[in-house]
């Protein structure tokens, strides 16, 4: 017999590699299927490690409409109203007594921290070409450019001549009792820390309870280690195909690969097909 499914109320969605490509951008397609979710009334929340000054492909093509939950589950931000709703964040001693322990390990080690407001850059951190990154701001050490912040978002360690995954597999379990740690960049060394027991589907299942919503109820796509947690929560956890070992493996289900559309091709099929999803994404 066919396990019955509960009906789908919300839909999560990570960003990069799983709706935002290297363009920074997002297909029709994949509009059209979150149009016609809101449309159905199915609600809809992006869940990303991206701050809240980096949502433009949304503002741009899905709209200035609902929630997202950024930097990992650690702000709840509201697209439409330009507004922090919550904040989780990681208090500066911790994240200093992780900073020693992750130099000890890698001596040249840089680090960023992400607060609500902006980005505090270590100097070396981020390559002076980098625009989108530094935007202006002077790299100094984080105990100066940090000073008088109640903590942050979101705590960067990059190094090099390593691997992502061999990062993680050195740092985390020397900064557990301090720090969550995962990562979400394919290529890049880059760590990314915030409060312990913090990832996206802790801040997904609160969101989701206060809106009535159950696991069992929710649909979420991911690609990367940062998405393992919500795609074990969610009722329906899609990874794509494209996406990384670890995601695979924590989700139940897969997508199509992004340069495929995928998760357009499983919201349609949710919704009755393409064409039903076209039509609605045309009212």
């Amino acid at each position: 017999m066919q396990e019955q499914r509960s009906p789908v109320r919300l839909v999560a969605s990570d960003m990069d590699g799983t709706i935002v490509g290297a363009g920074n951008s997002i297909s029709d397609r994949t509009v059209r299927a979150f149009q016609a979710c809101r449309a159905a009334g199915i609600d809809v929340v992006f869940v990303t490690g991206r701050p809240p000054r980096w949502l433009d492909p949304l503002r741009e093509r899905i709209g200035h409409e609902g929630t997202v939950i950024c930097s990992n589950g650690a702000i709840t931000y509201d697209l439409a109203a330009d507004e922090v709703l919550a904040s989780n964040l990681l208090p500066l001693d911790q994240m200093f007594a992780a900073a020693e322990v992750i130099r000890g390990l890698f001596p040249a080690v840089t680090f960023a921290a992400e607060t609500v407001d902006g980005i505090h850059l270590e100097a070396g951190f981020a390559d002076t070409g980098s625009a989108e990154i530094l935007g202006g701001i002077i790299p100094q050490p984080l105990q100066e450019s940090l000073a008088g912040q109640p903590g942050v978002a979101k705590f960067l360690a990059r190094a090099s001549g390593i691997s992502p995954d061999d990062f993680l597999r050195r740092v985390a379990p020397e900064v557990a009792e301090l720090v969550a740690t995962t990562h979400s960049a394919p290529s890049m060394p880059l760590l990314e820390m915030s409060l312990p027991g913090l990832n996206k589907a802790v801040t997904l299942a609160d969101y989701a309870a206060r809106k009535g919503i159950a696991a069992a109820e929710t649909v979420a796509f991911g690609d990367m280690p940062n998405d393992v947690q919500m795609l074990g929560w969610a009722g329906q956890g899609y990874a794509m195909a494209s996406g990384h070992p670890a995601a695979r493996a924590a989700a139940e289900f897969t997508a199509p690969g992004f340069n495929d559309d995928g998760v357009a091709v499983i919201l349609e099929r949710l919704l009755g097909g393409r064409a039903a999803v076209a039509e609605a994404g045309a009212r």
